[in-house]
């Protein structure tokens, strides 16, 4: 896709959470907003949040606002040399992500939220990608660009407001004291995810150091309030 173009997936989200009686494209405080639903601010960001953090923080000084963030559980690519003609292959990426992966974007979001006006929608979905064949621009880049990103279907959503809400990810089987190996271990991710979200949850305040077993440092869960920051 061009940079600026708005995929189809993008403008499907816009009007699934817009609304029939919502506004869309609307100029807030010097910033284009997706749509505005029910007085609320409803922002759809494929992309990393860190790249809408100073937007969102603005926003939210005087502002109730929706992030809406999908995230690829699964992915049908289709492939063509150029654009128009049929495709030249169909499958689905091996790539998925999870619910977990929300950790990833909180990372260089975590000056923003939690905040009691701040509502993260994550979405995970079945997208469809469509790409198109070209030169490689570095030795390791890709061979194609995306033309375009469709939504299939929704398959999962979680709101999130709270670091309370983001401590219900831990998974259940996670002792009372626990490590990132603990975390990787329940969850089925990698130790490099488990570490951003226990960093995230302790920067959330939601969790708290013990000590140390070994290497690994050992953690236990916060009782939270509703707003707890």
């Amino acid at each position: 896709m061009q940079p600026g173009m708005e995929s189809t997936l993008h403008r499907q989200l816009k009007s699934l959470y817009g609304g029939a009686s919502g506004e869309q494209e609307v100029r807030v405080d010097g910033y284009w907003i997706d749509a505005v639903a029910d007085g609320r601010l409803i922002e759809i960001q494929r992309a990393s949040l860190s790249a809408i953090r100073d937007k969102i923080s603005t926003l939210l000084q005087s502002h109730s606002v929706t992030i809406v963030k999908p995230l690829a559980f699964r992915t049908f690519i289709v492939r063509r040399n150029r654009s128009g003609e049929l495709p030249v292959s169909e499958r689905y990426s091996p790539t998925k992500r999870s619910m977990f992966h929300l950790f990833e974007e909180l990372v260089h979001f975590g000056n923003v939220f939690p905040h009691a006006r701040l509502k993260l929608e994550v979405l995970l979905v079945e997208q469809e990608e469509h790409r198109i064949a070209c030169p490689r621009r570095r030795f390791n880049g890709p061979d194609y660009k995306v033309e375009d990103r469709i939504l299939r279907k929704v398959l999962e959503t979680q709101s999130f407001q709270t670091a309370k809400d983001l401590l219900n990810l831990l998974p259940k089987g996670v002792p009372a004291r626990f490590t990132t190996a603990d975390v990787a271990g329940e969850a089925g991710i990698p130790r490099w995810l488990a570490q951003k979200m226990i960093y995230c949850l302790k920067r959330a305040n939601s969790i708290e150091r013990m000590g140390n077993a070994g290497n690994s440092i050992i953690y236990s869960k916060k009782r939270l309030r509703r707003w707890a920051a």
